[in-house]
């Protein structure tokens, strides 16, 4: 009788349909699990924006702690919350198939606003990378700060006197909470890994990564891993207005890539493909190119202004 695996999670709707599509992943793989909820800091803190929390893995570190702890055996997380660099004594498991990867314009009224660019409207987010984007199409609006489970911000936009609020496809499909007054921003750069779900173990246990091996699927994992290198040597987090898109089209992969200051009104940006089996180096490539081409301009400024 194989051992079950401690799987754990965030305690909202999100985290728990995600940390429960891991374990009926493992069960079909004939892998016993369980799921263990733990409590994060990003969940605890409603009021500040993420991007003043100036901390990288605000909804992965009280997992890792458990993982570390051996309270768990394996974390479940969106892949774009994940760190750059994972803690000493953890690697990334597996990453399944990627779902949607945009993100989702939520209005309360209608959206005739979109179609004057320099008119006027009140967005929620707590995003600095789809308030950078959002302000570099739309200068004249006002950006609120929306945070909260994905059922809070629902919430919090009802009340508010707002028009509308930007929120992740993927969230709010995963649990079925997108409403008919939502369009997909496919103008709008994703976060680097949007849409991905990754499960990460210990470096030492043998037994979840023969477990997980079955759940990753490469070509995921392949993209996802290109735009986390871009970020990483941009040397991005939370608080940095950097996007990434990987994609692979007839056994190609295409990269997109841009970074933008925080207030939107300066931007560059990348576009390269080359052959899939060429593709390990390109989030790196593409990171320094960019670099050499406006973006370390960009990077210096944001680094600046938090100093």
């Amino acid at each position: 009788m194989r051992k079950a695996i401690r799987i754990g999670t965030r305690e909202s709707q999100l985290a728990v349909w995600q940390a429960t599509t891991v374990k009926q992943l493992l069960e079909s793989e004939g892998f016993p699990a369980e799921l263990v909820y733990i409590k994060s800091e990003g969940d605890i803190d409603l009021v500040t924006p993420l991007y003043e929390m100036g901390v990288q893995g605000i909804f992965t570190r009280s997992l890792d702690i458990a993982l570390l702890s051996d309270r768990i055996d394996i974390a479940v997380h969106s892949m774009k919350d994940v760190p750059t660099q994972l803690p000493r004594g953890i690697q990334q498991a597996a990453v399944l198939k990627r779902g949607p990867i945009h993100d989702l314009l939520v209005y309360k009224n209608d959206h005739h606003f979109l179609e004057d660019l320099s008119g006027h409207a009140v967005i929620a987010t707590s995003s600095i990378r789809r308030i950078a984007q959002w302000l570099n199409r739309y200068p004249n609006h006002v950006m609120e700060n929306l945070r909260g489970n994905v059922n809070t911000r629902m919430k919090k936009l009802a009340a508010e006197n707002w028009d509308a609020a930007i929120l992740a496809q993927a969230g709010l499909e995963r649990i079925g909470l997108r409403p008919e007054t939502s369009i997909v921003l496919d103008w709008m750069l994703p976060a680097p890994s949007q849409g991905a779900i990754m499960i990460v173990c210990k470096s030492d246990d043998e037994y979840s990564k023969e477990a997980c091996a079955a759940l990753n699927h490469e070509a995921t994992a392949l993209c996802t891993n290109q735009e986390k290198a871009f970020l990483r040597t941009l040397m991005g987090g939370c608080s940095t207005p950097i996007s990434a898109l990987a994609t692979i089209e007839n056994n190609e992969l295409i990269f997109r890539g841009s970074i933008l200051s925080v207030d939107g009104k300066q931007k560059a940006e990348i576009h390269k493909h080359v052959p899939v089996n060429e593709a390990a180096g390109i989030g790196e490539n593409a990171a320094l190119e960019l670099l050499e081409n406006g973006g370390r301009e960009i990077s210096e400024s944001i680094k600046h202004a938090k100093s």
